[in-house]
C-alpha cells in the first residue's frame, strides 16, 4: 500500500474506561480502521492528562490505572479520513478528535525478502 506524501493524521483522545458497544472504544476504533482499509493505527497509553471536565488522571501508585488517557492515531489520505469521521462521531461519547496535515517520509513493511 502506498501512502501519499501529503496525508493527514487523525488523533483521538479518549480514556481507558470509555466503551463503545461493550468494548473499549480504542479497540473498536482500531478494528473499524482495519476494516475500512486504513494503512495502520496505533494506540498509546498516557501516564497523565485531563480533559474537558478538568479531572486529572494519572498513573501514580495511589491512583494506579484510574481511567488513564488513551490516544489512537491513524494516518492516511484525507478522503479516507473524511469517510471515517461519521462512524467515529458515533463511537466517541467523550473525548477529543483532531485532524492535521502531515508529510509521510517513510511507509514500508518487511515483505519477508532479505536484501
Amino acid at each position: 500500500m502506498q501512502l501519499p506524501k501529503n496525508a493527514e493524521r487523525l488523533r483521538i483522545y479518549t480514556g481507558e474506561n470509555d466503551h463503545y458497544k461493550g468494548r473499549p472504544v480504542h479497540e473498536a476504533i482500531v478494528e473499524q480502521a482495519r476494516k475500512s482499509g486504513f494503512a495502520g493505527a496505533t494506540v498509546l497509553r498516557g501516564i497523565a492528562g485531563f480533559g474537558a471536565n478538568s479531572r486529572v488522571h494519572t498513573s501514580k501508585i495511589l491512583r494506579l490505572s484510574e481511567d488513564l488517557p488513551i490516544i489512537t492515531e491513524i494516518v492516511d489520505e484525507p478522503s479516507k479520513i473524511d469517510d471515517f469521521l461519521p462512524l467515529l462521531d458515533e463511537m466517541i461519547g467523550e473525548g477529543l478528535v483532531v485532524r492535521e496535515q502531515v508529510q509521510v517520509l517513510v511507509y514500508r513493511h518487511n515483505d519477508g525478502k532479505k536484501k
